[in-house]
């Protein structure tokens, strides 16, 4: 038994629709099908979430919402017309979009979580009925009913262990399951949404409490490539990779998943199989448990940069025989309710790298301050022109010159290294740059093991 999902370009629109509908139909294991809410059409266009959290904001500023809630409606009109559905389909959309408005709410967070989700929830509506007017038979599947549930967060999600044993009570016949990614249901009965691109997390959840034979997440892509396509020119595919090479690689800016989204199918042991909608055909990319993984003929998988990180420098003589020194820095770091992603360290010298998407210039200023007071370093530097390279390959922990070619790649094109960290599962590299140098380096990379 296989769950599908498909991510919002490939539901955008009728057309889209019925290459879904292709795929669907042409599997009979393909049985849950989770969607994602209509995407962009074309450039330019807007996302029926994107639509969905202006319609939210309206309504708590208490503005008019008429006109946003009738565009969203049209998105799903258009596919109904495509289609010839009867008005009822439609009628049941229109009715809900217009109830949002006017339930009541816990408060602003449990509202926003609550309108978001209706792209996915309205999306798989409208997937089971055209469906059903194809003469494919299909149900759609309310989570609550479903008994997917999630504590956490209304806008940040984490799924609870119950949903695994109430998911294993569902029975399957010839008739596909469509089922709305991005939420569950808190035990109270509100919506609670995953983070953005949650749809991949409830096919990964589903994938494990279904005991999927694999999870197909179609995009609109080929394949899983070894480098952004937008830094190498027509890189190559990666036909097969582990569970922790794509944590790994996930981490580091590689966009087909979310790097969280694929926790739930390695706890379950579930194959992935990354495709693209529009080239059904392509094998696309398989992801497997690495004792699965076929022995590779290139040590390195894939290489990802991001430039999101800043980094804090810290020299003091002998810090080393300093005792507490780094214990007084997590209770700066605490204090400021900031966390660090990586600490790399010298005699006399440590640097703290952070995620600067989740600091403030007044974070940055008073952690700074608050340093030079109880540490009292000799010196003090905030980098903000950070990036981190990730190199990534089962092979790296069997192969002892690879190290040495990737460093060889970017001395020889002059880029500084300002951090080198191999991590203990000896599958990644960690490579601290400047920004502007980080695409750079992912080329000379690329090239030394690829070309």
């Amino acid at each position: 038994m296989k769950v599908v999902k498909f991510g919002g370009s490939s539901l955008a629109d009728g057309e889209h629709f019925q290459k879904v509908i292709d795929i669907v139909s042409n599997d009979s294991d393909r049985k849950v099908v989770v969607t994602s809410a209509p995407g962009k059409r074309f450039d330019g266009d807007i996302k029926v979430t994107d639509l969905l959290i202006q319609y939210a904001n309206k309504v708590l500023a208490k503005e008019d919402y008429h006109e946003i809630c009738d565009q969203i409606a049209s998105r799903y009109q258009e596919i109904s017309d495509f289609y010839k559905l009867e008005d009822t389909t439609m009628h049941t959309i229109k009715t809900k979009l217009l109830n949002l408005a006017s339930e009541t709410y816990v408060d602003d967070d449990h509202l926003l979580a609550t309108f978001k989700a209706h792209g996915e929830y309205l999306n798989a509506i409208m997937l089971a009925d055209v469906l059903n007017n194809q003469g494919i038979s299909a149900k759609f599947m309310n989570p609550k009913d479903a008994g997917f549930l999630v504590g956490g967060e209304p806008n940040n999600a984490d799924v609870l262990p119950e949903t695994y044993s109430n998911l294993d009570k569902i029975t399957f016949d010839t008739t596909k399951i469509i089922f709305p990614g991005f939420f569950g249901y808190s035990k109270d009965g509100s919506i609670y949404t995953f983070t953005r691109g949650g749809s991949d997390i409830t096919g990964a959840i589903l994938s494990r409490g279904f005991h999927a034979d694999m999870y197909e997440n179609f995009t609109d892509v080929d394949a899983i490539y070894v480098a952004n396509n937008h830094i190498v020119d027509h890189p190559q595919a990666i036909k097969k990779m582990s569970y922790r090479e794509m944590r790994e690689l996930s981490y580091a800016g590689f966009s087909v998943f979310q790097d969280e989204a694929i926790i739930p199918a390695v706890e379950g042991q579930i194959p992935v199989n990354v495709k693209n909608t529009n080239n059904p055909s392509a094998p696309g990319t398989l992801i497997v448990p690495s004792q699965f993984l076929f022995n590779p003929a290139n040590p390195i998988t894939g290489i990802a940069s991001s430039k999101r990180f800043s980094a804090l420098y810290l020299h003091r003589y002998l810090l080393n025989k300093e005792v507490g020194f780094t214990l007084k820095l997590l209770q700066i770091f605490y204090k400021y309710n900031i966390s660090y992603e990586h600490m790399p360290s010298g005699i006399d010298d440590l640097t703290i790298i952070f995620d600067k998407s989740k600091l403030t210039d007044e974070t940055i200023k008073n952690l700074c301050n608050e340093i030079k007071k109880v540490l009292q370093p000799d010196y003090l530097e905030w980098i903000d022109d950070y990036a981190i390279i990730m190199v990534v390959g089962e092979g790296l922990a069997h192969t002892i010159d690879t190290m040495g070619e990737i460093i060889d790649s970017l001395t020889q094109n002059n880029i500084a290294i300002h951090m080198l960290n191999q991590g203990a599962s000896r599958i990644s590299v960690m490579i601290g740059t400047q920004s502007k140098d980080a695409d750079k380096a992912v080329r000379a990379i690329y090239n030394t093991f690829f070309n």
